[in-house]
């Protein structure tokens, strides 16, 4: 297999897999644990403690797993371990669904989730160079979502037919050509010259953690995430309660339509950030919160829903791009991208874990209309702080500094 994907050109479309595969393997850890353990008669607390295990694990490792990649010479040897932690973990869970080993396999994850990411995206950054990230990290995006709706629904279908546990022994088994795929990206002569690292940069380090642009983007990162973690769940909360027998069948719907608007559209993104710039971009997608939370809000019925949760995928295919673009972006020249991704996705998780806790709090007082108009409000907010704040972080192309130069001097 590697012999085959190492004869396509450049490693691009070893990394297209690498993308479909780890999309893949992580949908296996989604829904599918709490329907595992309740299988095994766990109780709704102890699912929600081994859940949080997870979660925090993934919370507390953003900074250090990306520095980590950062210190690693070798990209493609810190996702491959991250991948192998996956395979224990899925078999932990496959094999001994008891609380100890449950509890680990969720830290494993956990921590692998958060090497994962930032290797992927520097692996991108190695394979295409800076000025072809825009368009690279949109095929990124693209490849993992079919690869989440397909394997959402291979899972959902094998799950029901076999066992619940043969979601995970699945998610072990496509580790394996994931790994392959990865190991194939080298095949390219301009990935293998750039797969060292810098080293310590403690300027570069020094540069980024005072950079303004970046403590703006995190806060348009975190907001973006409190307006957008948590309509899919009151959604899915309102759909159960109106649907009946189809509730299940508009929840699919839900994650898939948005899935393929993301695969759709993130290609183009890609392309358009490195045209039109980053902020233009920006402000599409984080201006499609408003109105995917306006209309959830007056569209009450359960399939009206689905129109709703489409536009989502404008929101998702802008932010699967940007956030990583504009990391590249802010650590041109640096050590630190990894570093860098690891404290945008801290950011992430602020936003979404108050997000969550916040709406279900409005949701309960005053109505489930009533926190969608909320969760409307803070994407006005993210939207209004992207148009007032932000500062373009498209790096000027060759030619771009001259053209700017004659300008000035011809005022």
């Amino acid at each position: 297999m590697r012999r085959f994907i190492s004869s396509w050109p450049g490693g691009n479309r070893a990394l297209d897999l690498v993308n479909f595969f780890v999309a893949d393997v992580q949908t296996g850890f989604g829904p599918f644990v709490a329907v595992y353990l309740t299988t095994h008669k766990w109780t709704q607390v102890e699912i929600g403690f081994a859940l949080t295990v997870g979660t925090v694990t993934a919370l507390v490792s953003q900074l250090p797993a990306g520095a980590l990649v950062d210190a690693m010479r070798n990209k493609r040897l810190a996702a491959a371990g991250a991948l192998i932690f996956v395979i224990i973990a899925a078999l932990l869970l496959a094999t001994l669904p008891t609380p100890l080993p449950v509890l680990v396999a969720q830290i494993l994850h956990g921590f692998a989730s958060c090497v994962i990411t930032p290797a992927i995206a520097a692996i991108s950054l190695h394979v295409a160079g800076h000025a072809a990230l825009g368009e690279r990290l949109g095929r990124n995006a693209r490849f993992a979502s079919i690869g989440n709706g397909l394997a959402a629904a291979v899972m959902g279908v094998t799950g029901s037919y076999f066992s619940s546990r043969f979601v995970f022994l699945l998610t072990a088994a496509l580790c394996v050509p994931a790994l392959f795929a990865l190991w194939s990206v080298g095949a390219g002569a301009h990935a293998r010259t750039q797969t060292t690292s810098h080293g310590l940069d403690l300027t570069g380090l020094k540069r980024l953690v005072t950079d303004h642009r970046l403590m703006i983007f995190a806060v348009c990162v975190m907001l973006f995430h409190l307006s957008n973690a948590a309509m899919l769940p009151l959604a899915g909360a309102m759909v159960t309660m109106r649907a009946g027998d189809y509730a299940n069948l508009i929840i699919a719907a839900c994650i898939v339509v948005p899935q393929m608007v993301v695969a759709a559209l993130s290609p183009w993104i890609g392309r358009a950030a490195e045209q039109f710039g980053r902020r233009r971009l920006m402000l599409l997608g984080w201006g499609a919160l408003p109105l995917r939370g306006l209309l959830l809000a007056v569209l009450p019925g359960a399939w009206p829903l689905i129109f709703g949760q489409a536009v989502s995928g404008i929101s998702a295919a802008a932010f699967g791009v940007l956030m990583p673009l504009l990391a590249a972006d802010l650590t041109l020249g640096s050590a630190h991208f990894n570093l860098c991704m690891g404290m945008l996705g801290l950011a992430v998780y602020i936003g979404a874990a108050i997000s969550t806790t916040l709406s279900g709090g409005i949701a309960d007082a005053a109505g489930m209309q009533v926190a969608f108009f909320a969760l409307s409000g803070i994407g006005v907010l993210a939207f209004a702080t992207v148009w007032l704040v932000m500062p373009e972080t498209r790096p000027a192309r060759d030619g771009e500094e001259g053209r700017l130069a004659s300008v000035i001097q011809s005022i």
